[in-house]
C-alpha cells in the first residue's frame, strides 16, 4: 500500500449529472476515437507521470481497459507509463528535465512550476474535493480545534494541497504556520511518525488519511471543519502539447469520461483496481476504497468536472499562491492568473474547449 497518491475545493454534481456522462463512455469507447489524426499529428509515444502506485483511479482503469477502452488505439500513440512519483510535486522537475510529457497536477504544483520556468501547457482543471484532506490527531489529544494547534508538531507534506488546508484551518484560529512547529514529511514517513507517537497531528489527503484511519483504529481521530481548497490541473510538457493540441484535447476528455464511469460503477471499478494488485481483493481497502469512489473524495473524483482554464481556476489558485508567498513558503510573489490565463495557450485551448464544451 502507498500513501503518496494524487492530491484536491469542492463542487456539487447531481448523481443523475454524473451517470449521464458516465452513460455515453461505452458509446465513445466503442466508436473509438471521435477525430481521425493523419501519421505527423500525433508523436511516436507519450510519456504520462504515474503518481503513487498507479494501481487505482483513472490510470488504472484506462491501463486496464474499462468498458471496452482501448487508450492508445484512441489516442493513435503509445502510452509509456511514468512510476515514481509521491505528489505531483515531483513530476514539474520530470517535465522540466523532458522525461514525463502528460501530468496530472494540484494548483500547489503549478504554482511552484511557474517561477521555475517549468514547461507547462495548463489544458483543463477541476476543484478538488472540498473533503478531500483530512487532520489527524492522537485519539487521546487535547486538540479539539484550530486553536488548540499552537505549538503542536504537524506533519504536512511541504508545497503540497495538505499544507495550504493546513494554511486555512489555522487562520480560522487566527494563527500562521509558524505557531505550530510544521513538519514536512511524505505520506508514508507521516504514517510512521503519527503511528509511533512522535507527531501531534497530521493532515494528508485521500486515500492515506482513510487508510490510515482504519490501520490505528482507536488510536486517532479527526479534527472538524477541515477544508481542500485546491484546484487540480492536467498539464502537458509545452513542447509536445503546443505541437498536439488536439491530442491532448481528447486524452482530457477520455479522462473525464473515465472518472465519470468509475463514478457510476464504484463496486465494479474498485474490484478492477483490487484485480490489477492496487490492493487485496474483498478486504478492508477495498471497502475504503469504494466508499470513498461513492462519497467523491478521492483526488480524481470531481475530474467528471474537468473543463477549460477559467477565471475561477485561476483566482483560486492565485490565492494559494499569494497565501504561500506571505508565509515564506514561495520566496517570491507569483503572478500564475496571468500564466493560466495566458493568450500563449490559445491553441490548446480551443482545442480543448472543442472536446469539453466552453
Amino acid at each position: 500500500m502507498t500513501f503518496g497518491g494524487s492530491t484536491r475545493g469542492g463542487v456539487g454534481l447531481s448523481r443523475r449529472s454524473v451517470l449521464s456522462i458516465g452513460a455515453g463512455f461505452a458509446a465513445t469507447a466503442a466508436g473509438g476515437a471521435s477525430r481521425a489524426y493523419g501519421a505527423d499529428a500525433v508523436p511516436s509515444q507519450l510519456t504520462v507521470a504515474v503518481i503513487g502506485d498507479g494501481r487505482t483511479g483513472v490510470w488504472a482503469s484506462l491501463r486496464a481497459g474499462v468498458g471496452s477502452r482501448n487508450l492508445e488505439q484512441e489516442l493513435g500513440t503509445k502510452i509509456v507509463w511514468q512510476p515514481g512519483f509521491t505528489a505531483s510535486l515531483p513530476v514539474m522537475e520530470a517535465i522540466k528535465a523532458g522525461s514525463v510529457d502528460f501530468t496530472f497536477a494540484t494548483a500547489t504544483a503549478v504554482v511552484n512550476a511557474v517561477p521555475a520556468r517549468v514547461p507547462i501547457v495548463p489544458l483543463a482543471a477541476y476543484p478538488l474535493p472540498v473533503d478531500e484532506v483530512d487532520f489527524l490527531v492522537q485519539a487521546n489529544s487535547s486538540i479539539k480545534t484550530a486553536a488548540d494547534l499552537k505549538g503542536k508538531k504537524i506533519a504536512h507534506q511541504n508545497g503540497t494541497t495538505g499544507t495550504y488546508s493546513l494554511i486555512k484551518y489555522l487562520e480560522t484560529a487566527g494563527l500562521r504556520l509558524s505557531d505550530v512547529q510544521a513538519v514536512s514529511l511524505s505520506g508514508a514517513d507521516a504514517f510512521t511518525a503519527f503511528a509511533q507517537g512522535s507527531i501531534d497531528g497530521w493532515i494528508h489527503w485521500q486515500p492515506a488519511t482513510a487508510l490510515a484511519l482504519t490501520k490505528l483504529g482507536g488510536k486517532a481521530r479527526l479534527l472538524p471543519d477541515v477544508k481542500t481548497y485546491d484546484y487540480a490541473f492536467y498539464v502537458a510538457r509545452s513542447e509536445v502539447a503546443v505541437r498536439y493540441p488536439q491530442l491532448f484535447a481528447k486524452f482530457v476528455k477520455i479522462i473525464r469520461e473515465t472518472q465519470a464511469y468509475i463514478f457510476a460503477h464504484p463496486a465494479e471499478s474498485v474490484a478492477l483496481w483490487a484485480s490489477q494488485g492496487g490492493f487485496p481483493p474483498n478486504g478492508t481497502e477495498q471497502a475504503v476504497y469504494e466508499k470513498l469512489v461513492r462519497d467523491a473524495r478521492l483526488s480524481e473524483s470531481t475530474a467528471v468536472a474537468l473543463k477549460p482554464i477559467d477565471e475561477a481556476a485561476a483566482a483560486s489558485t492565485q490565492d494559494l499562491a499569494d497565501n504561500f508567498q506571505a508565509l515564506g513558503v514561495l520566496p517570491n510573489k507569483v503572478d500564475v492568473r496571468s500564466f493560466l490565463l495566458g493568450t500563449q495557450f490559445d491553441a490548446a485551448k480551443k482545442a480543448v474547449a472543442l472536446e469539453l464544451g466552453p
